[in-house]
């Protein structure tokens, strides 16, 4: 079981920037794959960017060049630093994480933190 808990949100002006932390606790052997979500009133959860346990990164057209994905392993802690902030980034934003129990894959989200960027 792994609980996973967002901070970093807030209100910035467009151009500006943010830095989202995900912290996770439980039990569990290692997190595979961290990721960012953010899900807009009305709109699907839509993929952000993720990182695996080797480093590899993955992001969304929308954000790519100006996110950058980052983890602490020591911390068990994931961050999405976002810069140049653009109205439409206004989402509600979720950490996930996949890891495992025994031999079976799991899978946690947070409970969200804002982000609303003025224009």
């Amino acid at each position: 079981q792994v609980q996973l808990v967002e901070s970093g949100g807030g209100l910035v002006q467009a151009g500006g920037s943010l830095r989202l932390s995900c912290a996770a606790s439980g039990t569990f052997r290692r997190i595979y794959v961290w990721g960012w979500y953010r899900q807009a009133p009305g709109k699907q959860r839509d993929l952000v960017a993720t990182i695996t346990s080797d480093g590899s990164t993955n992001y969304a057209d929308s954000v790519k060049g100006r996110s950058t994905i980052s983890r602490d392993n020591a911390k068990n802690t994931v961050y999405l630093q976002m810069n140049s902030l653009k109205p439409e980034d206004t989402a509600l934003y979720y950490c996930s994480a996949e890891y495992l129990l025994g031999v079976t894959t799991h899978h946690s989200w947070g409970q969200g933190t804002q982000v609303t960027v003025s224009s």
